[in-house]
């Protein structure tokens, strides 16, 4: 059975917390809103929405948005690797289902990267920051625009937050410890599926495998 494959970008397809961090960094400093002192202050934005997170400790996301366009022409996105192990996963996972990527991140910046390393033939659609700032309403325009149910949905995240969103459009979440948020804090999330390489993906084309 065809299957809608959601794949967040940062800590699932490409090694990217370095750079995401610095960015976010120097970004909030710009507007004033200095609140990432470590990689924890860093990493706990991401245990819901990240959007939300930072409106919550006051920022302005809007601004913070702006300032993170004026500094892509900056950037070398090119720091972010892929992770490599994926490219076969992908090509099979491609040939029977559909795959998008729903971002926190620019489309500007993922395209930058997967047409780089050539990851772009896998993806029909990049929904990032510049569509919408919740996941939950990413998810829900997937399933209308490309006509698939929740329970043939998958959301692939790599943080806690990403688990929360997902089960909050009520599709089935399926966690990856490569990325960002350890096993630990992703088992928290109580994501139905829990996978520790890429090549376990692979078991979400089959249309009976369970939890």
């Amino acid at each position: 059975m065809k299957k809608l494959l959601l794949f967040d970008f940062d800590g699932v397809i490409v090694d990217s917390l370095e750079l995401y961090e610095e960015i976010a960094r120097l970004c909030l400093e710009e507007i004033g809103k200095p609140i990432i002192k470590d990689r924890e202050d860093f990493l706990s934005l991401f245990d819901d929405n990240f959007y939300e997170a930072m409106r919550q400790k006051g920022v302005d996301v809007g601004a913070f948005n702006r300032a993170v366009e004026r500094l892509i022409p900056q950037v070398d996105y090119t720091r972010a690797g892929p992770f490599f192990d994926l490219i076969p996963v992908l090509e099979k996972l491609g040939k029977e289902n559909i795959l998008l990527i729903i971002s926190s991140n620019s489309v500007a910046a993922i395209k930058t990267i997967i047409s780089k390393y050539r990851f772009d033939q896998y993806f029909k659609e990049i929904l990032g920051a510049d569509f919408m700032f919740s996941k939950i309403d990413k998810i829900n325009y997937a399933l209308e625009k490309w006509n698939f149910s929740r329970d043939e949905t998958y959301f692939i995240g790599d943080t806690r937050g990403d688990m929360k969103e997902a089960k909050m459009a009520g599709v089935k979440t399926v966690g990856v410890t490569w990325g960002w948020h350890p096993r630990e804090r992703l088992e928290k999330a109580s994501a139905d599926f829990l996978f520790d390489t890429p090549h376990e993906l692979l078991i979400l084309a089959d249309s009976e495998s369970k939890k």
